[in-house]
């Protein structure tokens, strides 16, 4: 395993992930994104106009971020970490591979600038945090856990959400007005 010591070598599991995501998008679920979807203008209308309600925001953040984030936290404490990194980062890969090769069929340019938005500033927190995680799952036992990584990873998460919650829609309703 000696292989895989570096930080830059984990891109091994994301990048094919990422690239069967966009192989799955233009070869196999290219028909269905002739369909109404999250980038069609009637939705991305709807989105603008619509009351988000924090509390409930919050709620859906917690499942959706909080809980897989956890889920790899708890493993990362397991014999399955290594196993449950390599599974992370092939499914965040997929995940971003459909996520950016949907949005650029369906918009354009226009697609790639507005997932940019809708990620921005949130994951320039929550990927710090699950960097921290993966990179001490990967490495131990050479890396071990402490009070200041549980700090740093719950903070970043923490203030990820609250811009998710707060700054991102006043964004992405920015950038529907100026599309």
């Amino acid at each position: 395993m000696r292989m895989f010591r570096t930080r830059k070598q984990l891109l091994a599991f994301f990048m094919p992930g990422f690239l069967l995501g966009i192989i799955y998008v233009n070869f196999i679920a290219k028909r269905y994104l002739a369909e109404p979807g999250i980038f069609s203008a009637g939705i991305l209308e709807q989105f603008r106009t619509v009351h988000i309600s924090a509390g409930d925001y919050l709620w859906y953040l917690l499942r959706v971020r909080a809980v897989p984030f956890g889920i790899l936290a708890a493993l990362g404490f397991t014999k399955m970490r290594k196993p449950s990194v390599v599974l992370f980062l092939l499914w965040t890969g997929l995940s971003g591979g459909i996520l950016i090769s949907s949005a650029i069929l369906s918009m354009g340019i226009k697609g790639s600038i507005f997932c940019l938005v809708g990620l921005m500033p949130q994951f320039l927190m929550y990927i710090p945090a699950c960097l921290v995680l993966i990179w001490y799952s990967w490495s131990y036992p050479q890396n071990r856990w402490n009070r200041q990584k549980t700090v740093f990873v719950v903070l970043m998460v923490s203030m990820g959400m609250i811009m998710e919650i707060y700054i991102n829609p006043i964004l992405v309703r920015w950038l529907i007005a100026v599309l």
